[in-house]
């Protein structure tokens, strides 16, 4: 059997970077192994030490033992390995822009980065953005038009959903968290962004996984998470489901949770937390309804 690749990340609620590395496995259905460690703390770097030379997070380790520590090399060596995975678009010029797309997002838009980091955990009404940001925000609006106009695509940048599309999926998420100011076709594109099932699961995952990041901590007003909702499930007491075993690792169940009067299963705590927190966004959990 074919050994899986290795993916390091950091915290899924903060670490942008690391949410793009995930998506181009988890969206193309490419199988890995997941190592996690928190920003800010000793756990990266330690666990990189496994990575020579990397040092930042996403890092994979491809099954013949290469390390690759920078997203969109991990994009391109993806697609050469996995070429009907659907990285990249089929055609010559959609696949062009794309790339285009990719390598502007992977070197630029410093001034909405710095502004606006990633938090997946809230929403504010306003940061008061200034003109750099404005700016920056304005250039997002240029090039998805022309990707748009060029490629004829209505939904994703380039047709069908690709790594272009994942490397501005943390934009998108900052145009939510921050409340930034888009044309409705843009936002569109956001409220795309939000509603994909890959990000809803990342999503859901960062919203229990750890302690908030002090760092991200700004004291903006704040507002619900502007995208799809939740179905209203709670944790309950007890093992009592209509599931006998929990839907993402086949364990026994251990703890459960309660929507619309039925009563789920999982393994553990945070199986079930995770679920609370965006139930919608697992698939698995879903085919029980």
């Amino acid at each position: 059997m074919t050994q899986p690749y290795d993916l390091v990340i950091g915290d899924r609620a903060y670490s942008s970077w690391s949410l793009r590395g995930w998506l181009l496995f988890d969206a193309f259905g490419i199988p890995y192994k997941l190592h996690k460690a928190r920003l800010y703390t000793d756990e990266l770097p330690s666990l990189l030490k496994h990575f020579h030379p990397a040092r930042t997070a996403p890092t994979i380790r491809t099954p013949d033992g290469v390390v690759i520590p920078e997203s969109l090399a991990i994009a391109e060596e993806l697609a050469s390995r996995h070429p009907t995975a659907g990285l990249w678009p089929k055609g010559a010029k959609p696949r062009a822009i794309a790339r285009v797309l990719a390598a502007e997002m992977h070197a630029g838009f410093t001034a909405l980065r710095a502004h606006c980091p990633m938090n997946l955990r809230v929403s504010y009404t306003d940061c008061a953005p200034p003109q750099p940001v404005l700016d920056d925000l304005a250039r997002l609006e240029t090039i998805w038009n022309w990707a748009w106009d060029q490629t004829g695509s209505g939904h994703w940048l380039c047709g069908d959903y690709s790594a272009a599309d994942v490397f501005f999926a943390p934009v998108a998420s900052r145009i939510a968290t921050y409340n930034l100011p888009l044309s409705p076709r843009a936002m569109a594109y956001v409220q795309a962004h939000l509603a994909h099932p890959s990000f809803r699961q990342w999503r859901a995952m960062g919203m229990v996984d750890g302690a908030d990041q002090d760092f991200y901590r700004r004291d903006y007003p704040t507002r619900a998470w502007p995208g799809p909702a939740p179905l209203p499930a709670h944790a309950v007491d007890g093992t009592v489901s209509e599931n006998t075993a929990c839907p993402y690792s086949g364990k026994s169940i251990t703890h459960a949770l309660e929507m619309h009067g039925r009563r789920f299963g999982f393994c553990n705590a945070f199986c079930r937390d995770k679920t609370v927190a965006d139930p919608e966004a697992w698939p698995k959990f879903m085919a029980l309804l």
